[in-house]
């Protein structure tokens, strides 16, 4: 799937329909550089996954995972672009829960983290730096 997401509006729409069709159990490795977008689709999704608009979806950045209870199940929402060694994604827990919705950015940082992902989602910003290009693929 190929969208184009002029917008942050688009954005927030992409977020509702990511949420509308993921399952317990998919993680979703999220792709691209620096300011593509990973993290403010991150938090569409996360907020469309628990029915509020406004709620806090922090980056995860600093530390690393962020868990959050909603209707649908729990999610878990990584950044893994400080992670010293693979090894400690272990420690995280992403891979241990089947029934958690897991959302990560920079997985490739952790092999096997970005392996596990059965959605994987790659953002690009356009020549001209407007809007974003996001490819979706199942695997």
């Amino acid at each position: 799937m190929e969208r184009f997401l002029a917008d942050d509006a688009a954005t927030l729409a992409f977020g509702q329909e990511l949420a509308d069709m993921l399952q317990p159990g998919d993680i979703v490795s999220l792709e691209g550089e620096l300011g593509a977008g990973k993290s403010a689709l991150a938090r569409a999704t996360i907020r469309a996954l628990a029915g509020d608009p406004e709620l806090e979806v922090p980056s995860p950045t600093f530390a690393l995972v962020q868990p959050y209870e909603t209707p649908r199940g729990p999610v878990l929402h990584a950044d893994l672009y400080r992670l010293g060694d693979a090894a400690e994604a272990d420690e995280l827990g992403l891979l241990d829960n089947a029934n958690a919705f897991v959302l990560v950015e920079w997985a490739e940082r952790a092999t096997h983290v970005a392996d596990a992902a059965n959605i994987v989602i790659a953002l690009a910003i356009p020549p001209g730096g407007s809007g974003r290009n996001l490819v979706l693929v199942r695997r």
